[in-house]
């Protein structure tokens, strides 16, 4: 948004940093789904009686929603490889492996989120030049 006034212009780019923030974060919570995907899936593999199915894979999704700009992971039917495994029944022991997995893999996560918003600061170089002046102002 372009705003004139007595010869001099004010340009707002709130909208695009906000557009931008928002497609930062979506990409980021994606790259770490998948990532944490394919690691359930490895463990749901070395479970007793999982080793050959196929359904594995298929059970497990995500979804990054746009709305609320968040990630859920999960299983997608009530089965007994699937979430009734994750929480336990009366047929079936309490494995955990959504939760471990998340747990094991929390530095890689970071890892993966942090290199977005590096992604964030090299798209505009002024804003390290400005953290670097107010950093040398306050010491």
């Amino acid at each position: 948004m372009k705003i004139n006034r007595n010869g001099v212009t004010f340009e707002s780019n709130v909208d695009a940093v906000q557009y931008s923030l928002e497609n930062l974060i979506r990409a980021a919570l994606r790259d770490t789904a998948k990532f944490l995907r394919k690691r359930m899936i490895e463990q749901l593999k070395k479970s007793k009686y999982m080793k050959r199915l196929k359904r594995l894979g298929l059970s497990t999704q995500y979804w990054v929603r746009k709305r609320e700009n968040d990630l859920q992971i999960g299983f997608k039917h009530d089965t007994w490889y699937g979430a009734l495994s994750e929480l336990g029944d009366k047929n079936q022991p309490k494995r955990g492996i959504l939760r471990s997995t998340v747990t094991e893999n929390i530095s890689t996560i970071q890892e993966i989120q942090s290199q977005y918003l590096s992604a964030l600061n090299e798209q505009n170089p002024d804003v390290e030049e400005i953290n670097d002046e107010v950093g040398a102002d306050e010491s």
